[in-house]
């Protein structure tokens, strides 16, 4: 693994690096820019309730769709269709991220997977009437392809900043990621709340805020495509590591390698338990913050007695007050390390959940407080969390690690809806089940606390970062 002190020294040659350095995190930045419009405008806020309308209105008496010949509730169909797809990237995110470490085509398949993302987005303004297989069938391979994308985007990292600057790196591209995703959103919602005054139905006005979201990430896409290298992993100046397979990257049988190749990176890991641990960390605080997000507004509506706009002004709170929260917890981190400003980033979340419970109903100025303080800790905890991560994974396995680290924020965020939900049915309050998901973040400190991060980060063969 190269540093930013392994670079040549000739100063032209070190000026032609440090131009396409900053080249290549421009590039890495616009890509979270780009793919952030996907997650904030279809996932957020948009979709889920079109989605379910449309399901309705293609449902029997009984209020029932059968999907496949399945018999479901129609407003249940949004939820197990985004569960279905989570299944489903599992796999892709690793199958294909065995294959661009053993290609080197990690830009080509993160690309590629962005525009069949897009492409699958852009197809929902033809979401209309009873269309809800058409609108599930879309929503899975836009989820996919966007999982995808983003583990191969993750694998970057190690690439883009020597150990010590990949905390400040990271927290910026997060931060990239929010202003995109914020200023679209606040574009769409704009359109949508004045679609009379553009002589708009609300149907299409929100179709047209879907097919917005993958214009977008086509778009900017572009800028990734043609500023980041095709193999990730390496610092300008450096040759690039060696891909798997025979001479040259290059496999007869490149599926059946992949998978051979996907089966021996798992057994691998095993050489590696400090990663584990640490991934075990991630897995269980992770989990509670995205079921904190996934649940903020069922919580802020039937709870707290919030409008649909309060919900709304509270959502893009969150987009806003994260740009600077990922910043200045990636300041931070330059002077405590990243393990301490995480650890300290999971007491704000613990202290953020005992306000929520015992925040007073109707009344949305404290609601809003929540939010910003949901904002200020959401992307500085996610982005340090990918940051210190990365100093752990063996030099040219990045898309391999990086896949089954967003298995764990995928694959197993079923943990926290769950005990949300048994909670709710057990007492039949959404305070207590708002503050059951204390747990995770108790358990993710205290395994998090335990990892000795800099044997972890030995252990693989990179270099310690200054502070950690």
């Amino acid at each position: 693994m190269s540093t930013a002190t392994d670079l040549p020294e000739h100063p032209a040659t070190a000026t032609d690096d440090g131009r396409a350095l900053r080249r290549m995190q421009f590039g890495w930045y616009i890509n979270d820019w780009a793919n952030a419009a996907f997650s904030a405008t279809v996932l957020t806020v948009f979709l889920g309730p079109y989605l379910t309308s449309i399901a309705k209105e293609a449902a029997d008496a009984q209020g029932n769709v059968h999907p496949l010949g399945l018999s479901i509730r129609a407003g249940s169909f949004f939820p197990y269709t985004v569960s279905f797809s989570v299944l489903l990237s599992v796999g892709a995110m690793l199958l294909l991220g065995t294959v661009a470490d053993r290609t080197g085509r990690h830009k080509e398949l993160m690309c590629g997977a962005a525009y069949v993302g897009s492409a699958a987005t852009m197809g929902m303004f033809f979401l209309g009437g009873d269309r809800y297989l058409l609108g599930g069938g879309l929503l899975v391979v836009a989820n996919i392809a966007y999982a995808v994308s983003v583990a191969l985007s993750y694998a970057y990292l190690p690439g883009l900043a020597s150990p010590d600057e990949r905390d400040a790196v990271s927290s910026k591209g997060w931060a990239y990621g929010y202003a995109g995703g914020g200023l679209l959103l606040i574009a769409n919602l704009a359109l949508f709340q004045g679609h009379d005054a553009f002589g708009l139905s609300s149907g299409t006005a929100v179709r047209i805020c879907l097919a917005s979201a993958g214009l977008w990430w086509a778009i900017f896409t572009l800028v990734p495509l043609l500023r980041l290298p095709s193999r990730a992993g390496v610092l300008p100046g450096r040759p690039t590591a060696p891909a798997g397979g025979t001479e040259g990257g290059k496999d007869a049988e490149p599926a059946a390698g992949s998978l051979r190749e996907l089966g021996r990176t798992l057994r691998g890991m095993r050489r590696y338990p400090l990663t584990l641990l640490y991934l075990g960390a991630f897995l269980c605080y992770n989990d509670g913050i995205q079921t904190v997000v996934s649940q903020a507004s069922l919580y802020g509506s039937e709870e707290l007695g919030m409008d649909q706009t309060s919900l709304v002004v509270a959502v893009l709170l969150v987009q806003i007050v994260a740009i600077g929260g990922a910043l200045l917890l990636g300041r931070i981190a330059h002077r405590f390390g990243a393990k301490s400003t995480i650890l300290g980033s999971l007491v704000g979340w613990v202290v953020t959940l005992a306000l929520g419970y015992f925040m007073p109903a109707h009344q949305p100025a404290w609601f809003y407080a929540l939010a910003c303080m949901i904002g200020l800790v959401l992307g500085g905890s996610q982005a340090l969390s990918r940051s210190l991560f990365s100093h752990m994974i063996p030099a040219g396995r990045e898309a391999e690690y990086f896949s089954v680290y967003k298995v764990s924020d995928r694959g197993t965020s079923w943990m926290g809806p769950l005990v949300f939900g048994l909670a709710y049915q057990i007492t039949g309050s959404y305070r207590s089940a708002i503050i059951s998901l204390l747990v995770f973040f108790v358990i993710g400190f205290a395994v998090l606390l335990k990892v000795p991060v800099r044997r972890a980060i030995e252990a693989v063969g990179n270099p310690v970062p200054e502070r950690l």
